[in-house]
């Protein structure tokens, strides 16, 4: 098992930047690639980033690439991601989650943390 615990949401305005923390427990985490989706109420979920088990190679989704940046340290057992230049359309709760293969499907994760909720409002 691996347990998942996203940190770092909040409450930002257009233009600002955010960063979110995944830390993971339980067996080794650098076996795993990570990744990021949101979820807004009614709609599914969406995937984000996601970065290989080395951290070398990563994989963006076209309505996040050149604003976010998803990064690891596997010392740490802890995956980021770095956000910039914010949306209101960005609002959503943000998880994290871990996989045996760098994918943006969902369903490629097995392990998957509570969520953190990030509204970018003004």
């Amino acid at each position: 098992q691996v347990q998942l615990v996203e940190s770092g949401g909040g409450l930002v305005q257009p233009g600002d930047s955010l960063r979110l923390s995944c830390a993971a427990s339980g067996r080794t985490f650098i076996r795993y690639a990570g990744g990021w989706f949101r979820q807004v109420p009614g709609k599914e979920r969406e995937f984000v980033a996601a970065i290989a088990s080395s951290g070398v190679m990563t994989y963006y989704a076209d309505s996040v690439k050149g604003r976010f940046t998803i990064s690891r340290d596997n010392a740490k057992n802890t995956v980021y991601l770095q956000m910039t230049s914010l949306k209101p359309e960005d609002t959503a709760v943000y998880y994290c989650a871990a996989s045996n293969w760098l994918s943006s499907s969902a369903g490629q994760y097995a392990y998957w943390g509570q969520g953190t909720q990030v509204t970018v409002s003004s």
